[in-house]
């Protein structure tokens, strides 16, 4: 897959409604699209780091980051992880994703430089990175769900078209 960077629109995060019922999501690689507890919506244009290299880097080095904008770790099998702060300048909101799409844990607010390790708690398949503070402000929590193509869509709990 390698990183990619989204642009346009997709940089801003978007807030949508409920839609009653709907089983599947429009997907794509550049986004994540998560669906909260209460039903709304968030979008975020996304990096990807699939590889040791990319998850290695990550965001370090990077002084700002847009409001919309984060970083989707992927790894190849279902584990857990732990994350650091070193050499990273913006503090981050790192959220836990397990290989049905569901968030398992959030931690808030890591603090830039900081090399005490964050532990995934869980098995997860996936970590995104969003602007620190963003997941309590807009309510992301364990039991949110993702919708992502990098997720075995036989196992997504909110599959994509």
């Amino acid at each position: 897959m390698g990183s990619r960077i989204a642009s346009g629109a997709l940089g801003a995060l978007i807030y949508l409604a409920s839609v009653g019922g709907a089983l599947a999501a429009t997907c794509r690689e550049d986004v994540a699209l998560l669906r909260l507890p209460d039903g709304r919506e968030a979008r975020f244009s996304i990096e990807i780091a699939d590889d040791a290299e990319e998850r290695a880097q990550g965001l370090m080095g990077r002084s700002k980051m847009a409001a919309g904008a984060g970083m989707l770790f992927v790894y190849e099998a279902e584990h857990e992880v732990a994350f650091w702060m070193r050499n990273t300048l913006i503090p981050l909101d790192m959220i836990f994703i397990d290989a049905s799409g569901r968030v398992v844990s959030v931690h808030a607010n890591a603090k830039p430089h900081d090399e005490t390790p964050i532990p995934s708690k869980h098995p997860v398949l996936m970590v995104l990175e969003i602007n620190g503070g963003l997941a309590a402000r807009i309510g992301i929590v364990p039991g949110a769900e993702l919708a992502h193509p990098a997720l075995d869509q036989t196992l997504a709990s909110w599959r994509c078209d």
